[in-house]
């Protein structure tokens, strides 16, 4: 193997390693969440808030990605996050509700960066690998959250200190992608990152419909995501199954999303065009969240594979999209931008309007029927991101695009 060949595997698997930091802050607090509104005397809204506000914040500090990466460069910027995630992680447990809420906060805020500055590193240095980096990418993300979810309760039941200590565990792996990933930007001997950032491009997407569609597409699928991953223990919960159960479902729909989120991307990316996947991983998404709505206890662990099968593809393929619709690093990373920006937002208005409409109602029949007529627009924008065609006009021959070193 080639110095170079070598170089490009660690880097690799470095990226997995970040990756797999960027959803336990976020998964494993839904299967604790009754524990946590018993101890600290969370009202309804105020756990609707704990799963939002997180989802706000991926949105509202994305747009700061390429800010920071151009000051001080993308590795170095991904190795602060991953000290930030495990510092925040840590701080969310030792007090009680405002210390719960700042450090959930500055995690996602952190969990932003990355997500927006991953993506641009695999189009820039894996460009003939875009499909298959990218299942890696998902698979690490998808991965990470179906253990969390698992195993959240039962290390907290381990635990002395209950649900404060089985959140505070995820802070482990956080450091360990910190001390990896720091030793590939400082320590001697590291990779020879390049020098240009790839966030330099100048101009808005903002009037770009392709942009929007992707956007529109992605902020959809993510709503959806993150209100399961938010209410679904609750739901089984409600519906006489114990916490470790209903945590091991939420477990199941996101391992399932392991194979998915590594298969679909390289499949989807040397189709001609990706409508027929997005429309088919919406369909599957709508079908577990009927079976979830009409005979939640008839097949649980169906319905949860199903539905993990449709919002792991949806990720997986709409992350894709951020590389196969643009002919640039550069504006892989505005795309990227502007997409997490806008669609997290969006997202994050899922777990508050289902946690408002089973408070209205008393009832889980309410958000889960919201949840699947959402998936009407999510498969329409799909279809119209999924058409092969590129964001932004084509590129200045005459302008070189950075290269890595």
């Amino acid at each position: 193997m080639t110095p170079d060949r070598r170089r490009t595997l660690v880097l690799g698997v470095a990226i997995a390693l970040v990756a797999a930091n960027l959803r336990p802050a976020l998964a494993s607090v839904g299967p604790v969440l009754s524990d946590i509104r018993a101890d600290l005397g969370l009202s309804g809204t105020g756990a609707s808030l704990l799963t939002a506000l997180p989802i706000v914040c991926l949105g509202a500090v994305a747009a700061a990605a390429p800010v920071l990466s151009r000051r001080w460069g993308s590795e170095r910027v991904i190795a602060l996050v991953t000290a930030v995630i495990a510092v925040a992680l840590v701080l969310r447990v030792t007090d009680g509700q405002f210390a719960l809420f700042v450090g959930s906060i500055v995690a996602a805020g952190a969990i932003a960066i990355a997500n927006v500055l991953i993506p641009a590193l695999i189009k820039r240095d894996f460009p003939g690998h875009t499909g298959t980096m990218t299942g890696v990418y998902t698979m690490a993300l998808s991965g990470a959250a179906a253990v969390a979810a698992g195993v959240t309760v039962p290390l907290s039941e381990a635990s002395d200190h209950g649900w404060r200590g089985g959140l505070a565990f995820w802070a482990i792996p956080a450091l360990v992608a910190f001390v990896v990933w720091s030793a590939l930007v400082w320590l001697p001997g590291r990779r020879n990152f390049t020098a240009a950032p790839p966030h330099s491009a100048q101009g808005s997407l903002l009037r770009d419909p392709l942009a929007w569609q992707i956007t529109i597409f992605f902020g959809l699928q993510s709503l959806s995501f993150y209100s399961v991953l938010s209410w679904l223990p609750s739901i089984y919960r409600d519906a006489g199954y114990d916490p470790a159960t209903a945590g091991l479902l939420l477990s199941i729909s996101a391992l399932v999303q392991i194979p998915v989120t590594l298969v679909f991307p390289p499949f989807a990316a040397r189709a001609t065009d990706q409508r027929w996947y997005t429309l088919a991983c919406t369909l599957a998404t709508g079908l577990g969240l009927a079976g979830i709505l009409l005979a939640p206890t008839a097949a649980p662990y169906l319905w949860v594979v199903v539905l993990g099968i449709g919002q792991g593809g949806s990720f997986g393929v709409g992350l894709l999209l951020f590389s196969l619709r643009t002919r640039t690093t550069a504006v892989t990373a505005r795309l990227s931008a502007q997409a997490q920006t806008v669609g997290y937002l969006v997202a994050a208005a899922g777990p508050l309007l289902v946690g408002a409409v089973h408070d209205v109602t008393d009832s889980w029949t309410g958000p889960v029927a919201l949840l699947i007529a959402l998936l009407v627009p999510q498969g329409f924008f799909g279809l119209l991101a999924g058409a092969r065609r590129f964001v932004g006009p084509a590129p200045d021959p005459r302008a070189s695009e950075p290269q890595p070193r």
